[in-house]
């Protein structure tokens, strides 16, 4: 039996001089242990002298879900990176985790959250949306938060989450659920907010760094020296702290569908990676009951999941952004 953590731990470094206020955060969701152990190199380097934060302050989160780290899994009473607030009357473990953490993410002003996931591919970043001051997402800090995506070094940005997170839940919402916690949580809007969705709700920015797939033996480096290019930026460390992200523009892509998955007898046609090319009317899964799932138009596959729980995302669809950064 697995004991429920009490407490969430973290590690701050305040500089002497004033700056900016970095968050870095990992396994929020408690397989995805890539940024943990880059996070633990940084944290080490900055005692030992070997990196000297110049300004501001960094706060890290090695293990922000200790219990589904402890269980293996992604989840540990459900989805942190979802449903994401201050809880009035706390539920569930990741409720818990809220009431600290959401206190946090609102301090900073700038937040590092990494990731990673199931399927192949390499290493992308999330962008938050454009400046707007519409209902769903009002944000002011693009422009900003574009360079922070292009620090990190991924070949590809994608932007458009939870416009796309919205468009799913209607649809969600039409089937009937099953009356549980889970199935109330996955038809409230509120649902598609997690650590990224609430910094920009709290002010500033944030991104997403998915660091390659869980198991990557280069997952971990690459999460490191994107701290590092990250706190460069930032001007907390000095440039040459960092190693220079790749020459070129990344590729920016725009979600524009979600399909979930609704029974375990749901399968994909093959093992998906993300960003895999599809065509339009190409078969990319077939339902449990035989009904073919097609690609409505060209793009690429993201996220896909072939694993996941009946009810949640079971690929993202994604294609070419207009948007320019940096």
């Amino acid at each position: 039996m697995t004991t429920h953590p009490t407490h969430l731990r973290l590690h701050q470094f305040a500089g002497f001089q004033p700056g900016p206020k970095l968050l870095v955060s990992a396994a929020v969701h408690g397989n995805e242990v890539s940024g943990i152990a880059a996070i633990r190199r940084v944290i080490e380097q900055l005692d030992s002298g070997a990196l000297t934060l110049l300004k501001g302050s960094v706060t890290f989160i090695p293990v922000v879900n200790e219990l589904a780290n402890r269980l293996g899994r992604r989840e540990g009473d459900r989805n942190l990176n979802r449903n994401m607030r201050p809880p009035v009357i706390p539920q569930d473990f990741e409720d818990r985790i809220n009431t600290q953490l959401c206190p946090q993410l609102a301090a900073c002003d700038v937040l590092l959250d990494l990731h990673s996931f199931q399927g192949q591919g390499k290493p992308f970043a999330m962008l938050g949306p454009r400046n707007n001051d519409g209902a769903l997402e009002p944000f002011m800090h693009a422009e900003a938060e574009g360079r922070l995506a292009l620090s990190v070094g991924t070949e590809r940005i994608v932007e458009g989450w939870l416009s796309t997170y919205a468009l799913g839940l209607a649809r969600r919402a039409e089937r009937t659920g099953d009356g549980s916690r889970r199935a109330s949580l996955q038809q409230d809007p509120h649902y598609g907010v997690g650590t990224t969705e609430y910094k920009r709700s709290q002010r500033g920015y944030g991104i997403t760094l998915e660091c390659g797939q869980h198991a990557d033996p280069e997952a971990p480096e690459f999460a490191y020296q994107a701290i590092l290019r990250v706190m460069a930026l930032l001007g907390l460390i000095a440039p040459e702290a960092a190693t220079p992200r790749p020459a070129g523009k990344p590729e920016l892509l725009q979600l524009y569908e979600v399909i979930d998955r609704e029974h375990e007898g749901d399968s994909f046609e093959h093992a998906w990676a993300s960003f895999d090319e599809v065509t339009k009317g190409q078969r990319i899964g077939t339902r449990a009951s035989g009904e073919p799932v097609l690609a409505p138009d060209d793009g690429r596959i993201v996220f896909p999941a072939a694993n996941a729980t009946p009810g949640s995302e079971w690929f993202y669809l994604a294609r070419a952004s207009d948007r320019q950064i940096g």
